[in-house]
């Protein structure tokens, strides 16, 4: 039996590198056959309900069902109006596509609403022992599940021209500081606009002024990113930016 086909071996703890370089390699190939040049992430909860989930399941209830529901509808308005945006580039390829962690919430309210434009989009997925499979609500050739956490989040930042962060929990908040800290660093060289969603949340759950005040950031780390409660905000910045910085940056650099 030829080696790559030899599955017991690809499973096995040897193999590991090859499933690492594969989970880069097979993206990869695909974005390049959909002529996908780069995206706009959306990061945020899981848990936030669609305004048609009158009864989540009691380990999804978020603890302010009112502001999550909100979000989700903004997250799927700003996602549409952006595809609607970047469809009506004069590019050859699909630029500034809407990419998401590929599960429900604010993920699929992403994807919603880029498919509510028309437009592809991509469900970067993660294999979790109790997590709900990709949403249906993402392009299926484009519906992408991934074994190693760092892996999936080497394609977050690699692809992305502007994140935009909802309302999330540790794994929302694990991505923020990493883009911060990759921004702050200079090792994301690239010009990364970043939105944080719903002031009031933000401002409760991380107090960069505390951060400020103990030197550990500087002020001007504040201007890394966009707080703000308007979709219509969050939309004029992002095109904006990517009119002045995105559209004529050409391949993700880090």
């Amino acid at each position: 039996m030829k080696a790559y086909k030899n599955t017991q071996f690809l499973d096995s703890a040897d193999a590991r590198l090859l499933r690492i370089v594969s989970e880069f390699v097979e993206p990869q190939s695909r974005f390049a056959h959909h002529e996908i040049e780069d995206t706009i992430v959306f990061m945020g909860s899981a848990r936030a309900p669609s305004p048609e989930d009158e009864h989540p399941t009691a380990d999804v209830v978020p603890a302010s069902p009112e502001s999550m529901a909100s979000a989700y509808g903004a997250c799927r308005d700003l996602a549409r109006r952006l595809t609607d945006w970047s469809k009506n580039l004069p590019e050859d390829h699909r630029r500034f596509v809407v990419c998401s962690g590929g599960g429900p919430g604010i993920m699929e309210a992403a994807n919603r609403g880029a498919s509510d434009a028309g437009g592809i989009n991509v469900g970067l997925g993660i294999s979790l022992p109790h997590e709900q499979a990709n949403n249906h609500y993402i392009t299926r050739e484009l519906s992408l599940e991934f074994h190693y956490f760092f892996m999936r989040k080497f394609w977050f930042a690699y692809m992305a021209k502007a994140v935009v962060f909802f309302p999330g929990g540790f794994g929302t908040l694990d991505e923020l500081f990493e883009i911060l800290t990759l921004l702050q660093t200079g090792k994301i060289r690239k010009h990364l606009p970043i939105v944080l969603y719903d002031k009031s949340f933000w401002r409760e759950a991380i107090n960069f002024e505390t951060l400020i005040k103990h030197g550990t950031i500087s002020e001007d780390d504040l201007d890394l990113f966009l707080l703000t409660d308007s979709v219509d905000d969050a939309y004029e910045y992002l095109t904006a930016q990517l009119s002045e910085y995105g559209v004529a940056e050409h391949g993700a650099t880090l």
